[in-house]
């Protein structure tokens, strides 16, 4: 048996205050009365999702990167979510998995929601990411990946999980709620999606609905509207089994993807 410890938060994030932000975070982390292995935290859990990347952009470098290390190595977990990234003139929706002796991967949000204009402000994201923490495979992506199955697609069991973090708005919560268990019955994996809850800037409110569904569609945790720090386990053993009762994935069609 592989148990995975996770906590996520469901939180509240202060318009474009970098500073704000990391303070909060801070102190609402010492709620955290348990060991974990993995932290999860909202899309731009530094800003809210900002279109104003050349105001609040950070390099590698940076006071958040640096924050995530410290949060990592206090809670001896990783630590997850996304920033707004400036690298080689390019700015980028960066998830970064923050490993508590500091070594870091990173994912660039490969679908940007151009309904929102993000299209217009941030560089599209090229490669898939696939960590491995106590014996899973995970695959985290941002937000409106969620809409794309072929990007999510788990061709060779590549994943034993998909994790999302978002800013989604709770005008279009139902596609949420509706899509991630979907994604997480056709790809026979776990799939947990953490959102933010409150308004933005822009008045757009956040219902939160942040969830995880097992491969079977089971239930496991779920929060509407309201902010959340929650701790939760998932057994590997019921992706082996969910894999071995009904082994629909080795007859999934082959296809290539090519970078538009």
């Amino acid at each position: 048996m592989s148990l995975l410890k996770i906590t996520t938060f469901q939180t509240y994030l202060f318009w474009e205050n970098i500073d704000k932000n990391l303070e909060y975070l801070t102190l609402r982390l010492t709620s955290i009365r348990e060991a974990t292995d993995l932290i999860v935290l909202p899309e731009m859990f530094s800003t809210g999702f900002s279109m104003n990347p050349d105001k609040f952009a950070e390099k590698m470098d940076g006071k958040s990167m640096k924050w995530m290390h410290e949060q990592a190595k206090k809670y001896k977990c990783v630590v997850t979510g996304s920033l707004i990234i400036k690298e080689k003139n390019n700015i980028y929706n960066r998830l970064i998995w923050m490993r508590p002796n500091g070594t870091y991967e990173y994912y660039d949000k490969r679908h940007l929601f151009g309904l929102g204009e993000e299209d217009q402000h941030y560089k599209a994201g090229t490669k898939k990411l696939f960590v491995e923490l106590k014996g899973w495979k995970i695959c985290p992506v941002i937000c409106y990946d969620l809409r794309f199955p072929v990007w999510l697609r788990n061709t060779n069991q590549e994943y034993d999980m998909l994790l999302i973090v978002a800013n989604w708005p709770e005008r279009r919560s139902l596609h949420w709620r509706s899509l991630i268990p979907a994604r997480a019955i056709e790809n026979q994996a776990f799939v947990v999606g953490v959102n933010r809850v409150g308004h933005d800037g822009n008045e757009v409110y956040h219902s939160g609905d942040s969830m995880c569904i097992d491969p079977n569609g089971k239930v496991i945790y779920y929060k509407p509207n309201d902010e959340d720090l929650y701790t939760f386990s998932i057994n590997k053993d019921v992706v082996t089994e969910a894999r071995a009762s009904l082994p629909f994935l080795k007859d999934g069609d082959s296809f290539t993807l090519t970078d538009q």
